[in-house]
């Protein structure tokens, strides 16, 4: 699948495809369970592509 650049995740965005609040994914990534992020936008904020978080939820234990 290909990336588009326009096209990555925040924070806001991965808590709605994994139906949780925004400072959960935080909480996430604080304990090392979210992978590293795809980029760093110019405000310093990790940003993800849509695959990446697509993959690594659908290998989350106990998750589907």
């Amino acid at each position: 699948m290909s990336q588009r650049s326009n096209e990555l995740w925040s924070y806001a965005e991965i808590a709605r495809h994994i139906n949780v609040q925004p400072d959960s994914v935080r909480n996430l990534r604080r304990h090392g369970l979210l992978p590293e992020p795809d980029l760093t936008d110019l405000g310093g904020h990790p940003r993800w592509y849509p695959d990446t978080i697509r993959a690594w939820a659908r290998n989350r234990p106990g998750h589907r």
